[in-house]
């Protein structure tokens, strides 16, 4: 009786242990914070004018990503979209991805945002 006590122990501290690292990993997926965003009426007059002319090609899964420093400035604003996405989620990423790349290169300050809607 109690060598058997002492071989399930083991087994069941395993199985709490295995339960536990996947709690975790779930709730990391989870965690993740959503990217920041921009509503298209606080866009500068030339973003929203992009804006405007790419939204026709848009589907329900392409998202677009904007930074700007300056509402006047043209050389410090970015606008980048992700249009032809199967995914929301990869529209996102991938949109903020494009806008930070085009961000470091222009030397822009503000952080990249994802564009909403009204």
């Amino acid at each position: 009786m109690t060598s058997e006590r002492t071989i399930m122990q083991p087994t069941r501290l395993k199985s709490l242990g295995l339960l536990l690292a996947m709690g975790c990993l779930a709730s990391a997926g989870w965690a993740q914070q959503a990217p920041p965003t921009v509503k298209v009426r606080e866009l500068p007059d030339v973003l929203r004018a992009q804006w405007t002319q790419t939204k026709p090609e848009m589907q329900s899964t392409s998202r677009c990503a904007a930074a700007f420093d300056s509402y006047n400035d043209p050389d410090r604003m970015i606008f980048k979209c992700s249009i032809y996405i199967k995914l929301t989620a990869e529209g996102v990423r991938r949109a903020m991805r494009y806008c930070e790349e085009e961000r470091e290169k222009k030397h822009i300050h503000a952080p990249c945002r994802i564009v909403l809607e009204e």
